[in-house]
């Protein structure tokens, strides 16, 4: 009996530190509720401590880790007084950063970093994304409106700094505000194929930016974006006045620097694994988002769902659109066409060209010298040119119907 007692003492003290550990599982709710950078960083901290053992908590953090990503480029274009375009041309500068009356003089090499930055952080959470399970019952109520990140680094987490009001900024293309109405959605394990997808489509851009020297550019044109940071050609093309909260088109002398922009996108590759991995990275977000729409369909709830299927019905509260069976096809079908396109096996048109198209598996694996004009008007892709079956215009078309009124890219946005 005696021999009994202790055999059971010792599975009891071996017990506890995994049932300590499951009674202390991290609430998602502080890192996506926090009100400053400190507290959001310590249940980041927590959450990726726990991630190995417990899919909720690789989940979280995973969507932490993309925020903070985005939270990595907020924070250096604001250090530098970042004046956005308002342009959907750049992409990836396009964060409602707020205004910074005292930003620091920027160099190509610091604004490489940032981007190095913004990229790495963003596989990291794709692979913390990837590392929960397919069959994870998941399943997170979060309010857009309490998570969000901080902006311009102060360290706070305001509400105007919320996805809510920088969503709405962006789909005006103007600052934030606190007018946004409130936004709940249950996550579930398919809106992580989601989130990782996205990841990897802006790992794909600052992979391409990165894979090349883009000096000239910046020295050439970046004070459209960059004002007041001490730029080569800032005393002698920047108004005296600043010209700040202008768009691209709405202002003289930035339409004249963006005009530069373009001339100047003529970049020599310095790290061609780089291109190479954006084709990668763009391949992972197709293979992501088939696993989005498989997990999506074998869903049978309706519960404030971020990207309903077509088995969920009722308008989705922030784009107004419902999902039919008929988008769901279109769309699988243009992650077929884009994947054809990035293999190879299909050859992207050029206007000039009659007979061959753009091998875009080629211009990704074997990059020269990226040149934007060169390559609308031929002579840049003409390495590229080769024989083969090339994707028409009718049949981009007959896609685009499928999407009704609200259009190919609203689809597109939302469903990545």
């Amino acid at each position: 009996m005696k021999r009994l007692s202790s055999l059971m003492a010792s599975a009891v003290i071996l017990l506890l530190p995994l049932a300590s550990a499951s009674a202390a599982a991290p609430d998602p709710a502080a890192l996506f509720e926090a009100k400053t950078v400190a507290d959001r960083d310590g249940a980041l901290a927590a959450l990726e401590a726990a991630a190995p053992s417990d899919p909720a908590s690789a989940y979280a953090a995973g969507a932490g880790e993309f925020f903070t990503a985005l939270e990595i480029l907020a924070g250096g274009l604001h250090r530098h007084g970042f004046d956005s375009p308002q342009s959907f041309m750049l992409p990836l500068m396009r964060l409602p950063v707020p205004d910074n009356p005292n930003p620091e003089p920027l160099t190509y090499e610091e604004f490489r970093a940032i981007l190095t930055a913004f990229r790495d952080r963003l596989e990291k959470s794709a692979a913390t994304l990837g590392s929960v399970p397919a069959d994870a019952d998941i399943g997170m109520a979060i309010d857009l409106g309490r998570l969000g990140i901080d902006l311009n680094e102060d360290g706070q987490i305001a509400p105007d700094e919320s996805a809510v009001a920088i969503m709405a900024a962006l789909s005006r293309g103007g600052v934030q505000d606190n007018a946004a109405p409130a936004l709940t959605f249950r996550f579930d394990r398919a809106d992580g194929y989601w989130l990782q997808g996205y990841a990897e489509f802006l790992m794909a851009q600052a992979d391409f930016w990165l894979a090349h020297d883009f000096r000239s550019m910046f020295d050439g044109s970046f004070h459209m974006l960059f004002p007041r940071a001490k730029l080569p050609l800032q005393a002698t093309l920047v108004p005296l006045d600043g010209g700040m909260n202008g768009s691209i088109f709405s202002s003289e002398w930035r339409f004249a620097d963006f005009i530069s922009l373009v001339h100047l996108i003529n970049w020599q590759v310095v790290e061609p694994e780089r291109r190479q991995a954006a084709r990668r990275h763009l391949l992972e977000m197709i293979r992501l988002s088939r696993e989005d729409w498989k997990a999506i369909r074998a869903e049978t709830d309706n519960d404030r769902e971020w990207l309903p299927g077509p088995q969920q019905k009722g308008a989705n509260p922030l784009t107004g659109l419902e999902v039919g069976e008929e988008q769901v096809q279109a769309w699988l079908a243009a992650l077929t066409m884009a994947e054809d396109l990035l293999e190879g096996r299909l050859l992207l048109p050029h206007f000039r060209i009659a007979d061959k198209g753009i091998n875009m598996k080629r211009f990704f694996d074997e990059p020269k010298p990226f040149d934007l004009v060169l390559s609308l008007t031929g002579p840049a892709i003409a390495p590229y040119l080769e024989s083969g079956k090339i994707l028409t215009g009718g049949e981009f078309d007959q896609i685009q119907r499928q999407f009704g009124g609200a259009g190919f890219l609203t689809f597109a946005l939302w469903f990545n």
